[in-house]
C-alpha cells in the first residue's frame, strides 16, 4: 500500500506580515524587514514546525508608498543563504524573474544554493509585470504578456538544460590517476532560441536533489502551461474550495497533454492566518490589524491589482461592473480579487478588509487554532490542495502561534510529518528525482 497523502505547509515570508499595519504592533521590529537576524530566527521556527520550506518573493523596485511599511527589501537568495547556514532541513525558495536576469546566472545561482544547502534550494519563476522594475532595467514599460511567457518558457528550458548538462559520474576526483573530471560526461546545451544564446555546459556539478525545485506561481493559462512544462510546486490563489478544485483540475489536464502525472506537482494556495485563543479574540486581532491600515492605501492598492484609476473606486459601493481584463498586468490577481467580490457580494470597503488592509490578495483564515485547523483539513482531504503557504499576519508573532498551536492538531490529525523524513526540498515534498535529459532544450529551434 502506498503511504496516506502528507499535507504541506510552507511559509510564505511577508517581511513583517501579511497585514500592511503589521510592522506597527509591539513585537515588530521597524528593521526586521532588512535584519538577517530576523529572517533566520523565522526560518529556524518554521524548521521546528517541519515546513517544507520558507518563500521569499521578490520586486526589485521601491513600492509606490514606502512611507507607509515595510516591503523586500533585501536580495533573496542572498537571505536564504543565510538561512541555509543557521538550518539543517528546511527547503529554501527564492523568485528571480525570467524578464529581468539570464539563465545562467540564475542555474549557477541556485545550483549553488543548491551545494549550500545540502539541497534545499528551489527557483520561483515569476515574469514579473511592474512598471517600476521595468525602468530599473532599462525599460520604458513592462512587456507584453505574451512577450514575457514565450521569454519565460525558453528561459526555463534553458536553466534545466544547464542543470542537466553534467552527467552521473562526471565528477571523478581519482587522485592516483590524476583524473578530475570526466569531460565526456559534461555536455555543452548550445543553445540558440529566439530570447537568449547560451552555449554551456554549466560549470557547477549536479546539485544534491539532482536538480533545484521548480516553482511556478501564475495563474493564467500561459502561467499554467508554464507550470504543466516545468514546475514542481505551484503556488496558487483560491478564496474558496470551488475555486481550489476548477484550479487544480485545469492544471492536472494540463500536466496529463504534457506527458506528466499529476503527482508530478504538488499545489499550495496562499492562507492568511490570524489566530486568538478564542474566535472573538481571532477577529478582534484581525480588527486592531485593519484599523490601523490607512483606507487610502488599501484603495490605492486594490486600484493597482485591478489596473484601474483609484478614483474609479467607490468605498461603500461595489466595484464596477466594467473594470476591463488586463491583459499585460497580474492576471492571477485580478482574477482572484474580482472572484471574491462578486460571490460576496462586497463593497469596495469591504474588499479592502478581506485583502488584509491591501497587504494581500489571498484567503484570510480568522479563528481559533482549531477552527483554523479544521479549515486546512477540509481542503487538504478534499484532494483539491496538497497543502498551503502560511502568510501569517503579522510574522513576528502570528508564525510562533501557528507553529505551537495549530502544527500539533495537524499532526494528531495524522496528515502532517511529526519529524522530516529526508533531507532535501523533494524528500520533503515527496517528488522523485527529476529526469536528466542531456540534451538541448526544445526552444532552441524557435
Amino acid at each position: 500500500m502506498s503511504p496516506p497523502r502528507q499535507l504541506h505547509l510552507n511559509l510564505n515570508f511577508m517581511n513583517a506580515g501579511s497585514y500592511s499595519s503589521a510592522w506597527r504592533r509591539p513585537e515588530s521590529g521597524a528593521a526586521d524587514f532588512i535584519d538577517p537576524a530576523f529572517f533566520v530566527r523565522q526560518a529556524q521556527l518554521a524548521e521546528r514546525g517541519t515546513f517544507d520550506a520558507v518563500f521569499l518573493a521578490d520586486n526589485p523596485a521601491l513600492p509606490d508608498r514606502p512611507d507607509l511599511r515595510p516591503y523586500q527589501a533585501l536580495e533573496p537568495t542572498i537571505v536564504l543563504a543565510a538561512m541555509a547556514a543557521a538550518t539543517t532541513h528546511i527547503g529554501l525558495i527564492a523568485t528571480l524573474s525570467t524578464t529581468y536576469n539570464e539563465p545562467y546566472n540564475v542555474a549557477r545561482r541556485f545550483a549553488s544554493l543548491d551545494h549550500v544547502s545540502g539541497g534545499r534550494s528551489g527557483w520561483n519563476i515569476v515574469t514579473t509585470a511592474e512598471t517600476g522594475t521595468a525602468r530599473n532595467f532599462g525599460l520604458d514599460e513592462v512587456l507584453s504578456h505574451d512577450r514575457r511567457y514565450a521569454r519565460a518558457v525558453e528561459f526555463a528550458d534553458v536553466v534545466t538544460a544547464l542543470w542537466d548538462s553534467w552527467e552521473p559520474g562526471a565528477l571523478v576526483g581519482d587522485k592516483e590517476s590524476g583524473r578530475f573530471i570526466d569531460g565526456s560526461r559534461i555536455h555543452p546545451i548550445d543553445h540558440r532560441g529566439r530570447h537568449f544564446s547560451v552555449e554551456g555546459a554549466l560549470n557547477v556539478p549536479p546539485s544534491p536533489q539532482g536538480r533545484p525545485v521548480i516553482v511556478q506561481a501564475g495563474g493564467s493559462g500561459d502561467g499554467q502551461e508554464l507550470a504543466a512544462r516545468h514546475a514542481d510546486l505551484v503556488f496558487s490563489v483560491a478564496h474558496s474550495l470551488d475555486e481550489a478544485r476548477s484550479f487544480a483540475d485545469g492544471l492536472r489536464a494540463r500536466l496529463l497533454r504534457a506527458g506528466r502525472a499529476p503527482a508530478d506537482v504538488v499545489i499550495c494556495p496562499g492562507l492568511v492566518t490570524i489566530l486568538g485563543s478564542t474566535e472573538a479574540e481571532a477577529k478582534r486581532r484581525e480588527r486592531e490589524l485593519w484599523e490601523s491600515v490607512p483606507i487610502d492605501y488599501g484603495l490605492a492598492r486594490l486600484a493597482r491589482t485591478l489596473n484601474v484609476d483609484p478614483g474609479r473606486l467607490k468605498l461603500d459601493e461595489p466595484l464596477p461592473a466594467d473594470i476591463p481584463f488586463p491583459e499585460n498586468h497580474s492576471q492571477t490577481f485580478f482574477k482572484g480579487t474580482v472572484t471574491l467580490a462578486q460571490r460576496n457580494g462586497l463593497t469596495v470597503r469591504d474588499l479592502v478588509k478581506a485583502q488584509g488592509g491591501g497587504g494581500t490578495q489571498h484567503r484570510l483564515a480568522v479563528g481559533t487554532p482549531e477552527q483554523v485547523a479544521d479549515g486546512i483539513e477540509a481542503w487538504f482531504r478534499s484532494g483539491a490542495v496538497d497543502g498551503f503557504n502560511i502568510m501569517p499576519d503579522v510574522t513576528a508573532s502570528g508564525l510562533e502561534i501557528f507553529v505551537e498551536e495549530v502544527v500539533p492538531l495537524l499532526r494528531r490529525r495524522g496528515i502532517f510529518r511529526e519529524a522530516y523524513s529526508g533531507r532535501t526540498l523533494r524528500d520533503h515534498l515527496g517528488l522523485p528525482p527529476p529526469s536528466v535529459r542531456h540534451r538541448r532544450p526544445a526552444a532552441a529551434t524557435a
